[in-house]
């Protein structure tokens, strides 16, 4: 029979699990369709083309990108509330964790509410709005994106995923193979911090494609871990 513990280390193994795979989607279908993340190297006004040919469909990819990790919030807070009563620290790297969602998620949701507006007003106005939907988009991915999302966000989520490694290391609840992973995907993901700085700091090299392995590494990562727990108790 089992117990209320172990129930809620399934739970929580459930929730990363779905919250991985479904992150997965989004991102595969904007890939396809959008070209992303590629498409951001692009010039302003071929990207707003590009968002208003997408219309309504694209509006909703980018709406479900933003919301599918919401399974991930409760499995942050109840994976550090196990592991707080071992290592009292951890308390700390659950706050770093939801912080790094909520803030990559109000980043993503700038393509749902914001970006659309921008682009309708640069396919459809004159040459003055035109240029000042331009910078507007300018302003905002540099700020919603680049400093929310893309900088606080994914800092904030290799943070969180170095500290439950020792902190899986320490108590020894997962293998040395998964804990190097995530070692690894953290390391990789936070070289992509380079390509932000180089917004701001023109000739900082840039290490291509970080972003993109590290992300990947991470979700596959956080899936495998989700789902080792759903088969282990914590003390």
């Amino acid at each position: 029979m089992e117990t209320h513990a172990f129930k809620t280390e399934k739970t929580i193994g459930t929730l990363l699990m779905l919250g991985g795979i479904l992150l997965f989607i989004p991102y595969t279908i904007l890939s396809i369709s959008f070209e992303y993340p590629m498409v951001l190297r692009h010039d302003t006004g071929a990207i707003l083309t590009k968002v208003h040919e997408g219309g309504a469909a694209l509006i909703w990819t980018w709406w479900a990108f933003a919301m599918v990790g919401l399974p991930l919030l409760p499995a942050y807070i109840l994976l550090g509330q196990k592991l707080e009563k071992h290592l009292p620290y951890l308390r700390w790297a659950t706050t770093i964790g939801v912080i790094s969602l909520l803030v990559q998620m109000l980043g993503l949701l700038r393509w749902t509410f914001v970006v659309p507006v921008l682009a309708n007003q640069y396919l459809n106005g004159n040459d003055m709005a035109r240029e000042a939907a331009k910078v507007a988009f300018q302003v905002i991915h540099q700020y919603g994106g680049v400093v929310l999302g893309e900088h606080i966000g994914q800092l904030f989520t290799i943070i969180w995923t170095l500290l439950l490694c020792a902190a899986f290391d320490r108590l020894r609840l997962l293998p040395k193979t998964l804990i190097w992973l995530g070692y690894a995907s953290a390391t990789i993901y936070l070289l992509a911090q380079t390509e932000l700085f180089a917004t701001v700091l023109p000739g900082l090299p840039v290490v291509d494609l970080a972003g993109l392995i590290g992300s990947t590494l991470w979700l596959v990562w956080l899936i495998a871990v989700g789902f080792r727990l759903r088969k282990q108790e914590i003390p």
